[in-house]
């Protein structure tokens, strides 16, 4: 990607090596960027303005991202990044110069969107406007739009305010589908025809709007309804027509995934190096799963739960076992609004026909998958006790959160195995390993496909053909979605195991650091400390934690 080998793009990193590393300025580059104030105020102040203008203006009353309206407003961003580029850093603490480089991490996103990603072109997905669940991590996962409704927000029958809202967010779609007609003009085939499936859903999601409580006997909402039904459905026909010419790649290339990678998801690392740690994880999660099968040969399989009775007992007993091991084994103060938010999204059984990869595993025994429920720990927290930062807040454009939100879900799955949580079962520890091979193993066909060496059918393969006993391949539905959602958002299929390395790099040094002065390691304080610096970049807690940006410098280079 040349043009971010530009001379500005120099100068924004050689500033951003500045801003880290006080004790080492860049006398040139200060004088020759001439910072125009030293105030974190202004930064929070400016963290503002940039997303006001985030936010896209409205054409027929639907967010505008036709190409005019991307080139008109461009003078205007290269404006604010150029005001945070001429921000001095000089003698802040830590946390600020965090919050700068959220900041920054933040306009190179909307940077490599304009220019590379082009959702709004190359991603018919883009254009789904109805979100009927919440997302476990902050933010809805991939590329989203500015009109987004979540209908979960909502509680039926809609009193008076609310169905004015409602109807409001509900009226963008036909106008927004129109648009999508005239902005799709890409050619990336994989991104294209399995975008198709997300449009036709919304369909189905309009029609299931019908039957919520208060909805038919409203005219007014079931004609908005009906008119959203219809244009979505013409979208679909659209789309499938215009599918038969598509020809093109849907990955980034390696070159710009290492660029994103780095500069917008504030991962230290490369394509290549992610091909390595996922192999490296994929290969210790098999080795390790046959030793665990080896050592629990003369016990007792686990036995699934046969009937909703008997998984709700489970459920329960599971739930208990999480909420006393986190606070009696001293791993996370517990706050009263976790358990309430782990018991919300406990599950309910499932036949086993219809189970896939994580229903397979929640049916033997739920405790894996509820500590991968750290998500709703987190969003919780969100809810109740927000950051005190406004630029950490609320959640951070462009999914930056992945390596955080997925990584540490995804770690605190083994961390608490090996902290003792399933001393009681010691077969429960193959489901773990089970778990993290299935990530690997996805996240690796994510990256052939972001490199364009493979299609979504054969990244897909190796999802399914390398993820043990076979459970990637009861249930087509969870394959289709996770490859799809990976190629439509660089870097998010990798961020499971990422993540989760990047933890255990931020644990390590951690312990490392309270070792050298003689101070006990906790993990109880490791996990508040974490928990306390919300949702940001692992890369960045793990700076704010020990004090120590060494591993950022690759993404300074």
């Amino acid at each position: 990607m040349k043009r971010f080998s530009s001379l500005f793009q120099l100068l924004a990193l050689l500033i951003l090596v500045a801003s880290c590393q006080p004790e080492q300025p860049k006398q040139e580059v200060v004088t020759a960027a001439a910072p125009t104030t030293k105030r974190y105020e202004d930064l929070v102040a400016l963290f503002k303005e940039w997303r006001s203008f985030e936010t896209p203006p409205l054409k027929d009353g639907a967010p505008d991202y036709t190409v005019a309206t991307f080139e008109k407003r461009w003078t205007e961003f290269e404006q604010l990044q150029g005001r945070l580029m001429a921000v001095d850093t000089a003698g802040w603490s830590v946390e600020e110069k965090v919050d700068w480089t959220v900041v920054w991490a933040e306009m190179n996103g909307y940077d490599f969107n304009h220019h590379i990603l082009k959702p709004w072109e190359r991603d018919p997905a883009f254009y789904k406007v109805l979100w009927m669940e919440r997302s476990d991590v902050p933010a809805h996962e991939g590329p989203t739009n500015h009109a987004a409704l979540d209908v979960w927000k909502y509680s039926f029958p809609l009193n008076t305010e609310d169905k004015i809202q409602f109807l409001e967010e509900l009226s963008v779609i036909p106008a927004f589908n129109e648009q999508a007609k005239i902005n799709l003009t890409g050619n990336a085939k994989d991104l294209w025809v399995a975008g198709i499936r997300d449009i036709r859903t919304q369909s189905e999601d309009l029609k299931g709007l019908l039957m919520l409580p208060g909805v038919k006997e409203d005219a007014g909402l079931v004609q908005v309804v009906n008119d959203g039904i219809a244009s979505t459905e013409k979208l679909v026909e659209w789309l499938e027509k215009q599918a038969e010419s598509k020809t093109g790649p849907s990955g980034v290339g390696k070159e710009n995934y290492t660029w994103y990678l780095q500069n917008v998801h504030l991962v230290p690392l490369t394509w290549d190096d992610e091909v390595m740690l996922l192999k490296r994880e994929l290969s210790r999660a098999w080795a390790s799963l046959k030793l665990e099968e080896h050592r629990n040969r003369d016990l007792p399989e686990l036995t699934a739960a046969d009937s909703p009775e008997a998984f709700k007992k489970m459920a329960e007993e599971a739930a208990v076992s999480m909420m006393k091991f986190l606070e009696q084994d001293e791993i996370v103060t517990v706050k009263p609004y976790m358990e309430p938010a782990l018991r919300e999204h406990l599950g309910s059984y499932v036949p086993k026909e219809r189970r896939n990869f994580f229903l397979i595993g929640m049916h033997y025994d739920p405790r894996p998958l509820y500590s991968h429920f750290y998500h709703w720990f987190e969003l919780a927290r969100m809810d109740n006790e927000p950051h005190e930062s406004e630029i950490r807040k609320g959640p951070l454009l462009y999914n930056i959160f992945d390596s955080r939100n997925e990584g540490t879900a995804t770690a605190v799955e083994e961390m608490f195995m090996q902290a003792g949580f399933y001393d009681d079962d010691p077969r429960v520890r193959e489901i773990v390993y089970i778990m993290i091979a299935q990530r690997a193993a996805r996240g690796l066909g994510s990256l052939y496909a972001q490199a364009n060496e493979m299609n979504s059918v054969e990244a897909g393969g190796i999802h399914s053909e390398y993820t043990p006993r076979g459970w990637m391949k009861t249930e087509k539905e969870l394959l289709l979605f996770e490859q799809h959602l990976y190629l439509r958002q660089p870097g998010y299929g990798s961020s499971y195991i990422t993540g989760k390395y990047l933890l255990e790099n931020a644990m390590a040094e951690y312990a490392r650091m309270k070792e050298a002065n003689n101070e006990p390691f906790k993990v109880k304080d490791f996990f508040d400390q974490l928990n306390a610096i919300g949702c940001i970049p692992i890369s960045l807690g793990h700076w704010q934690m020990t004090g120590n940006d060494d591993h950022l410098e690759v993404i300074r280079e």
